[in-house]
């Protein structure tokens, strides 16, 4: 089969092959739709960029680093990371680019050490895909690369970011659970572990204090310790009617606890997660939770990150995601009782 050029790009979708080239290079002078339009056909029709002329021409690598710290790397069971690597890897391709995934070792993490495609000059800029340690952050700060932190942020605002509405989304669950007449409400997660459990509770705080009920101490139940690690759960002997869990992976594993000790889920004790990842669906029953949109949020961090490597500097700053409640079985009405 004969290379697609630009000029076959052009003759389909009936412009000049200087407005494909403007397009599939992100210059000035064609409109975000059309440049869309344009690299969605070069990528139907397989057209592949030259980017070892293209290196050559302007020192760009055309791979970006995506890194995602070992504790979220582990197969199937953390499914998010995964898949927002393949999403990732989809629409650096509608660019032109390649990313390179790069899992950072918990050694090479607490040892401060860069990942090894920053010292050999292997990528064009880094996505930092999931929460890494306070001192790891601060080395980061000081590389002169463009990066972008994906689902987290931290105190550095000049690092951009991108991440789901954790607050508002367990904010809507946990009003979702008093509507449903749930008085006695807990939280499942250690809140000094990472940015994204902090504003999940501080949602479902306000959510609290909006309809005057007070936090119960003993109703907070930490799922991990200070590496990330799952410990066990240790459950209250006042029990509340249900629970707001940081995430779908950790709701499956307090539901199979609660069986454990004997309680009926929804029935005795209601429980919500948050992802919408396997989790939800292999949990019986099967969980209301909340929908990240992950698409979005992964071509928000790509985007950004685009335009960073191709020099434009301004700071983005920090992007938020919107998500959606999947209403499932996991919760029991008790407005009747």
């Amino acid at each position: 089969m004969a290379n697609v050029t630009m000029k076959d790009i052009a003759e389909k979708i009936g412009v000049s092959s200087v407005t494909v080239s403007k397009a599939l290079n992100d210059k000035e002078g064609v409109s975000d739709a059309l440049k869309d339009k344009i690299k969605q056909l070069a990528d139907e029709m397989g057209y592949r960029y030259n980017t070892t002329a293209k290196s050559m021409k302007n020192g760009l690598t055309y791979n970006i680093g995506v890194v995602i710290p070992e504790r979220f790397s582990g197969g199937m069971s953390q499914s998010f990371y995964f898949r927002a690597y393949q999403q990732a890897a989809r629409v650096f391709e509608q660019y032109g680019y390649y990313g390179i995934m790069n899992i950072l070792t918990d050694a090479d993490e607490e040892a401060l050490k860069l990942p090894r495609l920053y010292y050999e000059k292997k990528v064009d800029g880094f996505i930092f895909l999931g929460q890494l340690s306070s001192d790891y952050i601060n080395i980061i700060k000081e590389m002169d690369m463009p990066k972008v932190f994906l689902d987290f942020y931290d105190e550095h605002d000049e690092i951009d970011s991108v991440i789901t509405d954790n607050f508002f989304g367990a904010y809507d669950l946990t009003n979702f659970l008093i509507n449903k007449g749930h008085k006695k409400i807990g939280f499942v997660g250690n809140l000094h572990s990472t940015s994204s459990i902090q504003d999940r509770y501080l949602g479902y705080y306000k959510s609290l204090l909006e309809h005057g009920k007070d936090i119960n101490a003993d109703w907070i139940i930490n799922d991990r310790d200070q590496r990330g690690k799952y410990i066990e759960f240790q459950l209250p002997k006042d029990i509340p009617s249900s629970f707001v869990c940081n995430c779908d992976q950790v709701a499956h594993a307090f539901v199979k606890r609660l069986k454990q000790e004997g309680y009926r889920v929804p029935e005795d004790v209601s429980v919500v997660g948050f992802d919408n990842d396997i989790y939800a669906t292999i949990t019986e029953p099967n969980l209301t939770t909340v929908e990240v949109d992950i698409d979005e949020m992964v071509t928000a961090a790509v985007k950004v990150i685009i335009k960073k490597v191709q020099g434009n500097n301004k700071c983005y700053g920090r992007q938020s995601v919107k998500g959606k409640i999947i209403k499932r079985d996991s919760v029991s009405d008790k407005r009747q009782e």
